[in-house]
């Protein structure tokens, strides 16, 4: 393959106005019901969106004004706080996600969060910190948390797949970049579980399966994402192909071999594939069967990145998340977090099972699956 980096840019400059989200104690959002009053609201779509004017906020599709008192809004004796909001309604990212198969929420995350997620990727400005790697990513720091139960991101994605009950496939986790040496191996082109065309993994849905979307994928940018910086590749649109990426362009299996790269060089990179830079903060949904890989990172600064696995609730996970939501549930960042956050990360990160004639939550037996490892010599797949 040619090392050309000749993809085609998509650029998201960061916005110069936001929305405001009005945030109770329990982590719900206020809004106006359809008698035009003022709610909570556990979901954040266009009801929940509100302007800053001059003292007061304005409902941004009703048009009502409340006052404000020092930093938050008291309706019925409770006090919502002013929070950072997004640049757009909900609604017309969703019209975006629905049209192209993915959006882009530019700078979505508030400054200080993206700050937290930098801390536990020890990137930019915590670059000169060592990354923890007996703890996962949620139970380090609130804000991995926070950005996991991200409310408008949630609410597209649940739109999108045309239910409420989604979850994770696997739980939240940093993706670094450091710079490429020329020789390392990467990343060939794939679709995302549960799809996983082009993955040399088993269990794989077919192709033309219909209009069912069985995943979104979540990509937080955590650094600033640019072209030369290893911003994600992506063929936007090829969700609507249903079907994987060419051998040509170098897929995930044929670099799944180590010695591939030197032979073969780097994965397609020409004009008709595209990255996507945004600020950090930035959220970008698409579609997982969308044709993509990791970027190729040339400067000399640490590219992170906070990757999440979106499936409807009858897809079975990617991995078993059991040990990361104990040792999340026992960490000083489940205390820390709203309750709203703490009933959406435990649907996201939980698999119950259905009803009676049993209950409670699904887990793996480990004896099994050290018998199974054993058998498959210790593979683990992609």
């Amino acid at each position: 393959m040619a090392e050309q980096f000749a993809e085609r840019v998509v650029r998201f400059e960061r916005p110069e106005h936001f929305h405001t989200l009005l945030i109770g104690t329990d982590g719900r959002f206020l809004g106006i019901d359809g008698d035009g009053e003022p709610t909570s609201f556990a979901v954040a779509d266009d009801n929940v969106i509100w302007d800053w004017c001059d003292g007061e906020v304005r409902h941004a599709t009703t048009g009502r004004l409340l006052a404000i008192d020092d930093t938050a809004v008291e309706v019925d004796g409770e006090r919502f706080a002013v929070a950072h909001g997004p640049e757009k309604l909900p609604s017309e990212y969703l019209r975006t996600f629905e049209d192209n198969g993915w959006v882009c929420l530019t700078c979505v995350l508030s400054d200080e969060v993206v700050d937290g997620l930098r801390r536990v990727a020890c990137t930019d400005q915590h670059a000169g910190l060592e990354p923890n790697r007996r703890r996962v990513a949620i139970s380090q720091h609130v804000a991995v948390a926070q950005t996991a139960a991200e409310p408008i991101s949630l609410w597209l994605v649940r739109q999108y797949m045309g239910t409420q009950d989604i979850s994770m496939a696997h739980s939240p986790g940093m993706a670094v970049l450091t710079r490429d040496d020329g020789k390392r191996p990467v990343q060939g082109w794939h679709s995302d579980y549960p799809y996983h065309w082009g993955v040399p993994a088993p269990g794989q849905v077919p192709v033309q399966l219909g209009a069912s979307r069985l995943g979104v994928q979540r990509n937080v940018c955590v650094s600033d994402f640019t072209k030369v910086g290893g911003a994600t590749a992506f063929k936007l649109g090829s969700h609507a192909r249903n079907e994987g990426p060419p051998e040509d362009w170098g897929t995930a299996a044929r670099y799944a071999s180590r010695s591939y790269r030197a032979e073969h060089g780097l994965p397609y990179n020409g004009p008709d594939a595209d990255i996507v830079e945004a600020p950090g903060g930035s959220i970008i949904l698409y579609d997982a069967r969308t044709w993509h890989r990791a970027g190729v990172n040339r400067t000399d600064n640490k590219r992170a990145a906070m990757l999440q696995a979106m499936v409807p609730m009858y897809v079975m996970p990617k991995v078993d998340m059991s040990a990361a939501y104990k040792q999340f549930a026992a960490s000083h960042v489940y205390a820390d977090i709203t309750e709203r956050e703490r009933t959406e990360l435990e649907a996201l990160l939980v698999r119950r099972l259905p009803g009676p004639p049993l209950h409670g939550a699904l887990g793996t037996d480990p004896e099994l699956v050290a018998l199974v490892r054993k058998e498959d010599g210790g593979r683990t797949g992609y």
